[in-house]
């Protein structure tokens, strides 16, 4: 198979999405299933293109040196390829219910599908640079959507998320200079791009660099002090913040730090430094910070978003071990969590639109009016929860076991104890929710309203992925063995 088909599943949506206003499809019908074909077919190319990947990389433009536009698809690449080409239809079909009634629908779809075709263009960024142009494509693109109802809410949530981008991308920069200047190649190579003697000259100068673009590229991934746009911009539809804070955006900042990490500042760079240790213990204040902030939110969306917060830095906390153990534990539970949040996020939009209630103390006797969305609330909480066997129990225990057997014990325990409290505070601000739907008198507003339950084209994602969230746990071996030989394989 020849590397010039990694270009399909970038250009496919983007191309679809743009043309998409230009043929003027009157017929809301013909309009999504237009927009259903295109995201399809996306799918299905980056599938074949996962199951059987091309050797070697595609350039589209050489600008001098080792810069170089350029694709290419290795193991990370393909765990993030698989999840968004499993979830982004999904997303889609949830998304024409969601927006049935909006007037600017095709403008969202417009955005929705391009962000699409980009999302899968920072997984198949075969060099820093790609990357790097990706992933600061990818902010811009998210800013209408985030911002499409134009409320002043929303207007200021983009505006902030902007900024936390912009200056994301600023601090990522500075260490896409310094791996031009100081490194062998800009493409992506297992153990790193430095050589040992620059590495032995400029070690602490490339550790700070390293700090930074951490930092960078952690904007997206919500680390603390950088997860305060996260949020906000729940406001945004729950098409996008289902994809925002499950999915494409959220794991884009997570994939970056990863191949950033792994495959161009390498392990034995980092491994046992002061900054190695510093961030260890923000990832750990991030996984705390997000869960308890998550408990005491009363909006829905919002305190599902805290919950992302925490989460991204599970997958942070297997990416910052530095080994081989923590990265494929850590990749696990962003496969995980992407299907358990997805289902969440989908849920919570559908009270939202169906049943007009955002808060938590609106959500009583709940349970009669959408019985299939609580159920599956419920059950998808039960296994962000960690409970076994469901899916969050398997990568958290992945995490515990990895981060006990890092060799700086303490931290390694302190580990395990901040995700024991993170998992007691995950079942009180998920379970609360199902217990107040099922047990608490319903609501005064909603009262004689009966029925509200979504209908099939919300409630058939919302039903796959909460049955997959359950699956997962039980069939997660094969998955997990493959990320561990993965990971494995980047350590040289």
């Amino acid at each position: 198979m020849t590397p010039m088909l990694l270009w399909l599943p970038v250009a496919l949506p983007v191309l679809g999405g743009i043309l998409l206003p230009l043929l003027k499809i009157r017929n809301k019908r013909a309009r999504n299933g237009y927009v259903m074909a295109v995201t399809l077919l996306t799918s299905l190319a980056a599938a074949v293109l996962v199951l059987d990947p091309p050797v070697g990389s595609s350039r589209l433009i050489h600008f001098m040196g080792s810069l170089d536009f350029a694709v290419a698809l290795d193991g990370p690449g393909r765990v993030f390829a698989a999840l968004m080409a499993a979830l982004w239809p999904l997303a889609t079909l949830y998304a024409f219910s969601y927006m049935e009634e909006d007037a600017a629908s095709t403008r969202f779809f417009t955005l929705f599908t391009v962000t699409y075709g980009i999302a899968m263009g920072v997984s198949l960024a075969a060099n820093l640079l790609t990357l790097y142009c990706f992933f600061e494509m990818l902010s811009l693109i998210t800013v209408p959507l985030v911002m499409h109802d134009f409320t002043p809410e929303a207007v200021r949530a983009a505006r902030k998320y902007l900024y936390y981008m912009l200056g994301g991308t600023a601090f990522a920069f500075i260490g896409l200079i310094f791996v031009i200047v100081y490194g062998e190649t800009n493409y992506f190579t297992a153990g790193g791009v430095f050589a040992a003697d620059t590495v032995a000259a400029n070690a602490s100068l490339l550790r700070m660099v390293y700090l930074f673009t951490f930092f960078g590229f952690g904007a997206k991934a919500a680390v603390f002090p950088l997860h305060a746009w996260l949020p906000d911009a729940s406001v945004a539809p729950t098409p996008v913040t289902a994809l925002l804070h499950a999915v494409a955006v959220v794991n884009a900042g997570v994939f970056a730090i990863t191949r950033m990490t792994y495959m161009t500042f390498g392990t034995a760079l980092l491994y046992g430094s002061g900054i190695h240790l510093f961030l260890w213990c923000v990832v750990l204040f991030t996984i705390f910070y997000g869960s308890s902030m998550a408990v005491k939110e009363t909006h829905l969306k919002r305190r599902l978003a805290y919950s992302t917060v925490a989460n991204l830095s599970y997958m942070l906390l297997g990416v910052i071990l530095l080994t081989p153990e923590g990265l494929a534990a850590g990749m696990l539970h962003m496969v995980f969590h992407g299907v358990m949040k997805i289902a969440l996020f989908c849920c919570a939009g559908a009270v939202l639109v169906r049943a007009k209630r955002a808060y938590v103390g609106e959500l009583g006797g709940l349970a009669h009016a959408m019985p299939v969305t609580v159920a599956c609330f419920t059950a998808a909480s039960l296994c962000l929860t960690g409970v076994p066997p469901f899916s969050g129990f398997v990568s958290k225990w992945a995490l515990a076991e990895a981060a006990l057997g890092a060799e700086n014990g303490l931290l390694g325990a302190i580990s395990v104890g901040v995700l024991l409290v993170s998992a007691l505070l995950t079942a009180i601000y998920t379970l609360t929710v199902s217990v107040r739907a099922y047990c608490y008198p319903a609501d005064a507003r909603a009262a004689g309203k009966g029925r509200t339950e979504a209908d099939a084209r919300m409630l058939f994602p919302i039903v796959l992925t909460t049955a997959a969230s359950l699956a997962l746990g039980v069939c997660a071996q094969p998955l997990f063995g493959w990320l561990t030989a993965m990971a494995a394989g980047l350590f040289r």
